[in-house]
């Protein structure tokens, strides 16, 4: 899903719990916007915690290995 999955989960789940003034019976929108924007914010710190981890796994591939002593 990456980072603008993530900004686009946080940015619906602020209309739903800001800019929408309908108050269906069969759900709350407020309390639907919330888990919407944390469910967006698991989603950005996820990526970019996966994308650190394979930061350190690349640096550590990329650096050149020195023949044992003789």
């Amino acid at each position: 899903m990456g980072i603008g999955g993530g900004i686009f989960l946080i940015a619906l789940g602020a209309v739903l719990a800001f800019a929408i003034q309908v108050n269906p019976w069969w759900i709350d929108l407020r309390a639907t916007g919330v888990i919407v924007m944390l469910a967006g914010a698991a989603v950005v710190l996820v990526t970019l915690w996966y994308w650190q981890d394979r930061r350190r796994r690349a640096a550590a591939a990329a650096e050149p290995r020195l023949p044992p002593p003789e």
